[in-house]
């Protein structure tokens, strides 16, 4: 880890190979990696001012403000819609961010949202409770779903950040 922003999630990463430590204990497993994947995507947007946030290859897939604004999205649509019953949309908008919404806007709404959604995931009874979103999924699969779209993301934001400035890396 580079050390420019420190971990996100509800565990510090293993120092020895910079991932979460285990746990036998199956929800805490899956928020300390979808903690350590939402802190991949933020240490791609470090030390970027909005412009640079803002850029897109080739003006084609998400910039990285794109990305970030979308993951919290997704996972306000996921945790506080699908599990929690809330009126929720999905918005093109997400994707492409108007000129107000700043880098260190965006960054502070994904780390409330992610603090948001463990303690909402914590509060559910069980990993076998049922999403409203989607028939005959639960809370085990929305939380593999939010792994898997936040690591689609991550890498997605890994080659975004090398191709606008070289800088790689976690």
């Amino acid at each position: 880890m580079n050390g420019d922003l420190p971990y996100f999630g509800t565990m510090p990463p293993d120092p020895e190979i910079g991932f979460p430590t285990g746990t036998p204990n199956e929800r805490e497993l899956l928020l300390r990696w979808l903690g350590f994947l939402r802190g991949a995507v933020l240490r791609k947007i470090v030390g970027l001012n909005d412009e640079q946030a803002r850029w897109r290859p080739n003006d084609a897939l998400i910039s990285l403000l794109g990305i970030v604004n979308h993951l919290t999205h997704v996972e306000r649509r996921w945790i506080d819609g699908g599990m929690g019953g809330q009126e929720v949309s999905r918005a093109e908008e997400e994707f492409s961010p108007g000129p107000e919404l700043t880098v260190a806007a965006a960054v502070a709404a994904y780390r409330a949202r992610g603090v948001a959604t463990d303690a909402a995931v914590r509060a559910i009874p069980s990993l076998a409770e049922p999403c409203t979103r989607q028939e005959g999924t639960d809370l085990r699969w929305v939380l593999l779903h939010l792994l898997n779209e936040t690591a689609r993301h991550a890498g997605h934001a890994d080659a975004t950040r090398e191709l606008l400035d070289g800088t790689t890396g976690e």
